[in-house]
């Protein structure tokens, strides 16, 4: 069987980037029916998850570029979802719902962060 390095990097983000964005929509999907719709909690939910596993990746493997490619650029970066994110901001501020766009904003960006740095933690314990 042939090694990843051995595939093309935009062959691997490619097929990383289209498990990523399947897995994105099956998450929101999820979401929608199991939390109430005046948040946007699928976006919300890739994107903790998301840093938390680039964090976790990043750390573990650090020096295998293929990996890396696979799942941190493609299978990360379709299943992550800034421009969601921000369009989410904007439709809530846009119904009058600022102060809940503030939470949602401030959380996702926290929460991110928390969760990419223990993601960094537990890849360097491993």
């Amino acid at each position: 069987m042939q090694s990843l390095a051995a595939l093309p990097p935009a062959l691997l983000v490619a097929l990383g980037g289209g498990v990523g964005a399947a897995l994105r929509y099956l998450v929101s999907a999820w979401a929608l029916g199991a939390f109430p719709p005046s948040f946007p909690w699928g976006t919300w939910i890739v994107n903790i998850l998301g840093s938390f596993l680039l964090g976790l990746l990043v750390a573990r493997f650090a020096d295998d570029q293929a990996l890396r490619l696979l799942l941190g650029v493609g299978l990360l970066g379709g299943f992550t979802t800034f421009s969601a994110f921000s369009l989410d901001l904007v439709v809530m501020v846009n119904r009058g719902e600022a102060m809940l766009g503030l939470a949602y904003a401030v959380s996702a960006v926290a929460g991110g962060y928390v969760a990419a740095t223990l993601g960094i933690s537990l890849g360097r314990a491993l």
